[in-house]
C-alpha cells in the first residue's frame, strides 16, 4: 500500500483527530482508552512535551483499538525514533527536504503540513496529496480550502489549527475535506484532574461529526 494511500485510510477512520498534549505520562492510557471508548481511534500524540514519546509507546502497547500517530514531527530523526515506539503515521506542522526524505526512508507514513498554495505544490510535487492545512484558521479556514479546491482537484486536506466542534461540520461539508484535527477533545483541565468520562463524552460528540455523503 502506497504512503499516501495509508494515509488517507487513516484520515477516512472518523471525521475528528484529536491533538493530543501529554505532560504526564501516566495521563496518557486512561486519555487514549477514554477517546477509544467514545468512539475516537485515531490518536495524533504530539511531541510537544518531554513526555510525548514515552506517551506514544505506552498506549501503542497498551490501548486496545488506538491507531496512534505522532504529531510535531519537526525534524528528521523524529522519524524513526516515533516509528520504533509505535506509531504508524505522522503529522508535521511543515514539510522541508529534509522531512521528505526522512518520510520516504522512514517508513512512516506522513500527512504534512501546509499553509499556502506554494506550499501545496511544493507538497505534492514531492508525492504528497494528502495534507494538513495548518494552521488553519490563520490561513483562511473554509474559504482557503473553496479557493485551493479548484487548482488542486487531487489534494486532500485535514484542517487543524482553530477548528472547534461548532464549526467543525462546515469543514467537513467540503469536498476537499477528509477529517479534522483538533485539541478541542482533551481540554487541558480536564487532563489535568483525571475527567476521563468528560472526554469520552466529547470523543462520542466528535465521534457524531459524519462526512455529508456524496
Amino acid at each position: 500500500m502506497s504512503q499516501e494511500t495509508e494515509v488517507l485510510r487513516v484520515m477516512r477512520v472518523g471525521p475528528v483527530i484529536p491533538v493530543i498534549l501529554i505532560d504526564k505520562i501516566e495521563q496518557a492510557v486512561p486519555l487514549a482508552r477514554a477517546l477509544v471508548a467514545g468512539g475516537v481511534r485515531v490518536l495524533e500524540l504530539t511531541l510537544r512535551t518531554a513526555a510525548g514519546l514515552d506517551a506514544i509507546r505506552a498506549v501503542a502497547q497498551e490501548v486496545e483499538g488506538a491507531i496512534v500517530g505522532v504529531g510535531t514531527i519537526t525534524r528528521p530523526e523524529d522519524f524513526e525514533r516515533s516509528r520504533k515506539a509505535g506509531a504508524v503515521f505522522g503529522v508535521s506542522p511543515g514539510l522541508t527536504p529534509e522531512l521528505i526524505a526522512a518520510a520516504k526512508d522512514g517508513g512512516l507514513p506522513l500527512l504534512p503540513g501546509v499553509m499556502t498554495p506554494t506550499d501545496v505544490i511544493a507538497a505534492r510535487a514531492a508525492g504528497f496529496t494528502e495534507l494538513k492545512l495548518f494552521p488553519a484558521q490563520q490561513a483562511g479556514g473554509i474559504g482557503m480550502l473553496k479557493a485551493l479546491g479548484g487548482p488542486f482537484p487531487d489534494v486532500t486536506f485535514c484542517p487543524t489549527g482553530g477548528v472547534s466542534v461548532a464549526t467543525a461540520p462546515d469543514f467537513l461539508a467540503l469536498p476537499n475535506v477528509a477529517c479534522v484535527g483538533g485539541s478541542w477533545l482533551t481540554p487541558a483541565d480536564a487532563v489535568a484532574g483525571g475527567d476521563w468520562p468528560r472526554i469520552r463524552s466529547l470523543a462520542q460528540q466528535a465521534a457524531a461529526l459524519r462526512k455529508p455523503a456524496g
